[in-house]
């Protein structure tokens, strides 16, 4: 298993101010959803932060994103070993395959693969 790239998930209420504030550090906004809004370097497009109210299908927003070349072999290792699964593995409308886990520290990961 690869990983794509990792994101991290700013839980805010202030997305239009964090667009300007991380636009001063050379983000552009990428993907805008209403409820999660994705901002990238031009230069590095791997390299991006989200900020989201809320999570569209989850009952709680995610800590961090780890897009994975194949979700489901992520989602079976995470099974075999126990960890807490806090959304369960699922097809999502805008184009995604995911599912939440709890890591060692509490914090919530969003384990996702582009479809």
């Amino acid at each position: 298993m690869a990983v794509r790239r990792v994101v991290p998930n700013i839980q805010s209420e202030a997305a239009q101010e964090s667009r300007e504030f991380y636009g001063l550090l050379g983000f552009e906004e990428v993907m805008n959803h209403g409820w999660i809004m994705t901002l990238a370097s031009p230069s590095s497009p791997a390299a991006q932060i989200s900020v989201m109210t809320s999570d569209k299908t989850a009952p709680l927003a995610p800590d961090m994103s780890v897009e994975v070349d194949d979700v489901d072999a992520a989602y079976a290792v995470m099974q075999r070993i126990g960890a807490e699964i806090v959304h369960p593995l699922q097809d999502e409308e805008w184009g995604v395959r995911r599912f939440f886990v709890r890591d060692p520290n509490g914090r919530v990961i969003n384990v996702l693969g582009h479809r």
